[in-house]
C-alpha cells in the first residue's frame, strides 16, 4: 500500500539568480512510495553499502501528483539533517526530471533502471552521482532522511552533474512552486 504525506504551498514571490517569480504558486501536492513511510524506519534496500553499513543502496521507488501549472521540470532530493556535519549530507539531488514524470521506480539510476531522458544526478555527499543510502554513525540516535520531489518552473536548471547537493537544494529551496516530502529514520 503506497504511504503518503501532503505538503502546503509555498509562496514562490522571489528573486533568485536572475529568476523572477511573480505569483504564489497554490498547489497540493502529494508524494508516495511503496517503499518508504513518513515516521516510519528505512528498509536494508534504502541503506548505504559501505561506511560499516551493509544495505541495497536503492533509493526508494516514489510518485508524485498536484503539480501547479507552470511547472517544467521537478527536483528530488533525499537529505539528512541529523547528519554529524555542521550541515547535513545530501544523499541524492536528481535535476531536470522533465515535467511529463511523476514516478521513480526504486533503483533509478541503476543497472537497469536509468534516469529518465534528460535528468541528471548531482553529486553526493559521498562523492557519488547516485543515489546513497541511509548510515547514520552506529549507537547515535535514529537520523531523518528527508526525501522531497520539488516542482519547478524552468526546464532546467543552470547547473550540471558536477554540482553539489546544496547546490541543487539552493535552486530548489529558493525557486520551486511547490513540494511535497517523506521522512523516514534509521538508525543502527
Amino acid at each position: 500500500m503506497p504511504h503518503t504525506i501532503l505538503s502546503r504551498p509555498i509562496n514562490a514571490s522571489l528573486v533568485s539568480i536572475g529568476l523572477l517569480l511573480s505569483s504564489p504558486a497554490l498547489a497540493d501536492m502529494t508524494l508516495v512510495s511503496s517503499d518508504i513511510a513518513d515516521g516510519d524506519s528505512l528498509d536494508l534496500d534504502q541503506v548505504f553499502a559501505g561506511f560499516g553499513c551493509e544495505g541495497g543502496n536503492l533509493s526508494p521507488q516514489l510518485s508524485w501528483s498536484g503539480a501547479p501549472a507552470g511547472t517544467n521540470s521537478f527536483v528530488v532530493t533525499a537529505y539528512d539533517p541529523d547528519a554529524p556535519t555542521g550541515s547535513g549530507w545530501w544523499h541524492w539531488s536528481l535535476a531536470n526530471i522533465p515535467a511529463t514524470v511523476t514516478s521513480l521506480p526504486e533503483g533509478v539510476g541503476t543497472v537497469g533502471q536509468p534516469l529518465p531522458e534528460g535528468a541528471f544526478a548531482a553529486r553526493n555527499d559521498f562523492s557519488q552521482n547516485a543515489f546513497g543510502g541511509a548510515c547514520p554513525p552506529e549507537g547515535a540516535d535514529p537520523h531523518r532522511y528527508v526525501f522531497t520531489v520539488f516542482a519547478m518552473p524552468q526546464e532546467a536548471l543552470p547547473v550540471d552533474e558536477t554540482a553539489s547537493g546544496a547546490l541543487v537544494g539552493f535552486f530548489a529551496e529558493n525557486t520551486s512552486l511547490a513540494r511535497a516530502s517523506i521522512t523516514a529514520v534509521y538508525g543502527r
